[in-house]
């Protein structure tokens, strides 16, 4: 099991962006959680098996929900923390 810290910029928020990388994390079976930042970024901390982790990652590069428009993408592999879920906050 990995983590993944991720941060996804563009138009990101206020398109259900968080929503719907829950709904895929979840479908994916990865923990962790969502949230939006002061910037107008997304923040994902996501962890899982490394296969899970790289669907997640493409679907966020391949623009995540419809309405979203991602223009970058950056990603830092960080020591598992357990979690239990994937929230949004």
């Amino acid at each position: 099991m990995i983590r993944k810290i991720i941060r996804v910029t563009g138009r990101v928020q206020g398109v259900f962006f968080r929503a719907s990388t829950q709904r895929e994390a979840q479908s994916l079976g990865l923990t962790g959680f969502v949230r939006n930042e002061p910037d107008g970024s997304v923040y994902i901390e996501a962890e899982g098996e490394e296969e899970a982790l790289q669907k997640l990652l493409a679907w966020i590069r391949a623009g995540g929900p419809p309405q979203a428009r991602v223009y970058e993408v950056q990603v830092v592999e960080a020591p598992p923390t357990d979690y239990q879920h994937f929230d949004i906050k």
